[in-house]
């Protein structure tokens, strides 16, 4: 309902094309565009769905996220590492930065929140360690590979298939969370995280093994925000280390507004979809309109005050 509602609002208040006199929200390459928008936000706050259904947080994917791109772009353009090989890499790196932090949490009990702060806080570093605290792009650094042009991947990754119109960026963010959406549902990892987030002690007891569960949920949330980051290389043409700075909080926007408690034990990955489509649209249209980002920033902090408030109320 609240999707339908904010698509109505996005139809009756949008301008007109020139050229076509048709409304600018409607159209398809409008709706194309949003995906593309948000697919960053969208593979983060499919790892960010997993750590809360689990009762956890994850501060640390917009840190994770700024770290993939600059060690992606550093590979690349840097190495002149084949792309295969350099996704490989950075995705491992993206599960070690998740398993720390999993292990702090689950094995060391320090609470999610301190432990993730801490991962975004050496990641974020480490982005601007690896990279010389500077922007990588070819010929940055004397000693780059690529002086000319980023590869040809970049290009591809953010422009649009031939005949379906999308980008190999937004396929990749539908098909995570869509294949996160059905083992989520029916594979036994996904009843563990439910149960887990319900009620851990009883999981617990239940003979379910909780820091495995949790270590991999860290890992899988780290995993995809590593995979964003790669997605950022590719759309920015750069890696910034510098990049993704308070995604986090968007990702977990999502998330909640999608309707996944905070508490852990009740939501869902389509759920997740739902809210990042409700952030695109809602962003879309103050875009659209002209609406100055620091009022975008205001209004997006009531919603998510709505959304908790909302599900309060459901669970009461």
């Amino acid at each position: 309902m609240a999707l339908l509602v904010v698509f109505v609002l996005g139809c009756v208040y949008t301008p007109t094309a020139r050229d076509t006199g048709l409304p600018i929200f409607i159209s398809l390459r409008t709706q194309l565009d949003i995906l593309f928008e948000y697919c960053e936000y969208g593979l983060l706050a499919t790892g960010m769905t997993l750590v809360i259904l689990s009762g956890g947080i994850d501060l640390s994917v917009s840190s994770v996220l700024g770290f993939s791109a600059t060690f992606f772009a550093i590979l690349t353009i840097g190495y002149g590492w084949g792309v295969p090989s350099a996704i490989a890499a950075v995705m491992a790196a993206g599960i070690v930065a998740g398993l720390i932090s999993g292990v702090l949490v689950a094995r060391f009990r320090i609470q999610p929140f301190v432990a993730t702060l801490a991962m975004m806080t050496a990641a974020r570093g480490a982005a601007k360690l690896i990279s010389g605290g500077i922007k990588v792009q070819p010929a940055a650094q004397p000693w780059y590979a690529l002086t000319d042009d980023t590869p040809g991947f970049f290009r591809w990754m953010t422009t649009a298939l031939p005949g379906i119109g999308v980008q190999p960026a937004t396929v990749l963010f539908l098909v995570c969370i869509l294949t996160m959406a059905v083992i989520v549902k029916r594979s036994g990892y996904g009843r563990q995280l439910y149960a887990i987030g319900g009620n851990e002690e009883a999981a617990r007891l239940a003979g379910i093994p909780v820091r495995r569960v949790k270590l991999q949920t860290y890992a899988l949330c780290a995993m995809f925000a590593a995979l964003a980051g790669v997605v950022n290389a590719c759309r920015q043409d750069i890696g910034d280390p510098e990049a993704g700075f308070t995604f986090e909080l968007d990702a977990i926007a999502a998330t909640v507004i999608g309707g996944t408690s905070l508490l852990g034990g009740r939501g869902g990955m389509m759920f997740t979809l739902i809210g990042v489509l409700i952030m695109a649209y809602i962003n879309k249209i103050l875009s659209l309109n002209a609406v100055a980002i620091d009022r975008r920033m205001i209004i997006q902090a009531a919603i998510i005050v709505v959304a908790v408030l909302i599900q309060r109320q459901e669970k009461g």
